[in-house]
């Protein structure tokens, strides 16, 4: 059963994730985390991030981080399956015609009818990570925002790649959470020599 769930979910995803990744990415998050809690918002928020630090598509790295902890090497293996599927029957079956149908009107009305709900989708899904980050923040809001600046200054007028980005984001969060556990550790020795 728990094995068609996650077949059909991902199916789902891979049909209705118009565009890409990106696009895919809140429909991953509403089958996952809200329909059938395989994961939770947290776990989903942060092997996002990780994922988007890898190379290939986020999509299909997404459904195989979901498949494998649900039902471990086949869950994987079939998420990753139904996610493609959709992509690979529809490009197979529609490229003569949309090489026909290229410069048609209403090729291009669906194309441009389409892309405020995707502008929609990732607007919804960027203020629940971070509203969720913002409370997650607690006493460290300061630097929330200061991260969130940084960002957006890197991509908007460095033009920094966001993949590398994350990269460097998910490098500082390692080396800085490093050196918190370790100053702890040094801070409970001190504690249990004075003792």
């Amino acid at each position: 059963m728990v094995y068609w769930q996650l077949f059909l979910a991902f199916f789902r995803v891979g049909i209705f994730g118009y565009g890409g990744g990106p696009t895919m990415i809140p429909l991953v998050h509403t089958e996952c985390v809200k329909k059938y809690q395989w994961v939770s918002s947290e776990e989903f928020a942060d092997n996002y991030a990780l994922g988007n630090a890898l190379p290939g598509p986020i999509a299909t790295k997404m459904a195989a981080y979901v498949g494998y902890k649900v039902k471990g090497w086949l869950g994987s293996f079939i998420a990753v399956v139904a996610v493609s599927l959709p992509v690979v029957i529809v490009m197979i079956a529609l490229l003569q015609v949309v090489t026909q149908l290229k410069d048609a009107g209403i090729v291009r009305g669906m194309i441009d009818a389409i892309q405020p709900v995707i502008g929609v989708m990732m607007v919804s899904m960027t203020w629940e990570f971070v509203s969720k980050g913002w409370k997650a923040a607690d006493k460290q809001k300061v630097g929330f925002i200061a991260l969130i600046a940084l960002a957006l200054i890197a991509l908007l007028f460095i033009n920094l790649h966001p993949g590398l980005l994350v990269a460097i984001f998910l490098l500082g969060a390692f080396l800085y959470s490093t050196w918190k556990m370790k100053q702890a550790k040094r801070q409970e020795k001190d504690r249990g020599m004075s003792a």
